[in-house]
């Protein structure tokens, strides 16, 4: 592992190819979704492995406030568009120039802003469990922070969900509740698609959280939809997600 603008960057480099070299295909970018990371979503279930056995490198980041990257110091440096930019700061310190870019759930999201903020950069896009809302727009952020401070439920049951799932983070409880407002203040409305490809996107056939997402594709002129069997967790570690993402990268 490396860090580049101090974000914590795995490098997996082929044995055989150029690995993206200049005038040979670009490097792939795994984002990872909320209090994950890069560890859990793409190494441990062999995405990683099985992209680098194709030929091409792949730069496996961990998102700040999770795994092996430093802390948020507030809400606004955990926005959607300052992850972006801090994620392509780091590209940069690694000496990464065009790429191919895979995310699942906030890593979908996040890879949604990155076509927004470097279209030139980006070629083929797979997002995956991408909520077609923006999964945070409900969260009592006053009643999360309380939560994470001194233990008190939060009335409301979807904000304590998150207040669970936030708290079983041990010491990065803090940080990951300065993620959720920083998202929540800076919320997913997609509009058009401004990368050089269309998107393909992947769902599990019984991910309730991506419901509806069907009509951002259709909305998306030549943008894909594929379903693989699973829920939001176990179609990320499933062998469909992970074929029909090779298949992508191959075209």
């Amino acid at each position: 592992m490396t860090e580049s603008d101090d974000l914590a960057v795995r490098i997996i480099t082929p044995e055989h190819g150029d690995g993206g070299s200049a005038g040979g295909v670009p490097p792939v970018v795994l984002l990872h979704g909320f209090a994950s990371d890069g560890e859990q979503d793409w190494i441990a279930p062999g995405t990683a492995a099985a992209i680098a056995a194709t030929g091409r490198t792949v730069l496996v980041p961990d998102l700040p406030g999770h795994g092996a990257s430093p802390d948020p110091a507030d809400a606004a440096e955990a926005g959607a568009g300052a992850l972006v930019a801090r994620l392509l700061k780091a590209l940069d310190a690694a000496g990464v120039g065009e790429f191919d870019l895979v995310g699942y759930s906030l890593g979908a999201r996040l890879a949604w802003e990155f076509q927004v903020a470097a279209p030139e950069r980006v070629g083929r896009v797979v997002l995956g469990g991408l909520s077609p809302r923006e999964p945070f727009a409900g969260v009592d952020i006053e009643a999360l922070h309380r939560a994470v401070a001194d233990g008190t439920e939060p009335a409301d049951p979807f904000t304590g969900m998150i207040a669970g799932l936030v708290r079983s983070r041990g010491e990065r409880a803090p940080a990951l509740a300065r993620c959720v407002e920083g998202l929540r203040n800076t919320p997913f409305e997609p509009g058009g698609w401004g990368g050089r490809s269309a998107p393909v996107v992947v769902v599990g056939a019984e991910d309730v959280m991506t419901g509806g997402i069907e009509s951002i594709v259709a909305a998306l002129d030549g943008a894909e939809l594929v379903t693989v069997p699973g829920d939001h967790f176990g179609a990320l570690a499933g062998a469909e997600f992970r074929g029909t993402v090779l298949k992508v990268l191959a075209r």
